[in-house]
């Protein structure tokens, strides 16, 4: 289904909600609002395959519809390994079980509908989490990710993809405009780029690359990296 969410004016415009209604449109979204997703989850499951660790587990944290579960299944579907994917919306996760269970099959998945700052990381070798971080609260951040540090394995690998601040104004303004155009070439009206940012402001929170970074080296965290970026879209991949 298109994303036609924020197509007509609104007199308030609610703060964003991983609701019914984003779910029914959300592969349409997030293809049209996110430069480079389409290789950042294809990447996902090579980096799994190259990662990932007999008899470990395989975590997709903010799983959303599915798709980086996805992507790590298909590299992997053959090995001794548990996928679990977790998401705090119920929307989400039932669209998500429809996803993963119709292509997937003798394939050890556990989805798991909860805050992923609740999720104990355990026996871990991946860890994924595809634009899932901006939207927890800042004063958990990183007990995140030293709970993830935590149960990684060695050797194991954690890619995090998130949109990001620059702390430069004029490349903050420069890629956030080219973000806006990015997603009016894709069909998004003005109207709709207006609405929905505003809707994600007090929702979305991005932080700059340097502080992400900083957070992997808190953790424990000595080899890391970013491999993808798009304006202001990056992915990293860390190595315990």
């Amino acid at each position: 289904m298109r994303d036609n969410i924020y197509s007509e004016t609104l007199a308030n415009v609610a703060d964003f909600r991983f609701d019914d209604n984003v779910a029914a449109v959300f592969p349409d979204m997030i293809q049209r609002s996110v430069p480079g997703y389409s290789n950042i989850i294809a990447m996902t499951g090579l980096v799994a395959a190259r990662h990932a660790q007999d008899h470990t587990r395989c975590y997709d944290l903010g799983c959303s519809l599915g798709a980086s579960t996805l992507a790590m299944t298909a590299q992997l579907k053959d090995r001794p390994l548990q996928f679990i994917a977790v998401d705090n919306s119920d929307a989400m996760l039932s669209r998500c079980q429809r996803n993963i269970f119709s292509v997937c099959d003798n394939v050890d998945i556990q989805l798991i509908c909860d805050n992923l700052q609740n999720t104990i990381i355990e026996n871990a070798s991946i860890v994924v989490m595809n634009f899932t971080l901006q939207f927890v609260p800042l004063a958990e951040r990183d007990a995140v990710m030293q709970n993830i540090y935590g149960g990684l394995q060695s050797g194991g690998a954690l890619i995090l993809s998130e949109k990001i601040h620059f702390e430069n104004p004029v490349m903050q303004n420069l890629t956030t405009e080219l973000h806006h155009a990015f997603k009016m070439a894709n069909g998004y009206s003005e109207m709709e780029v207006s609405q929905k940012r505003s809707a994600l402001d007090n929702v979305l929170i991005p932080e700059t690359l340097a502080a992400h970074e900083q957070r992997l080296r808190n953790a424990g965290f000595e080899n890391f990296g970013m491999w993808f970026q798009c304006f202001n879209f990056i992915s990293l991949v860390a190595i315990k």
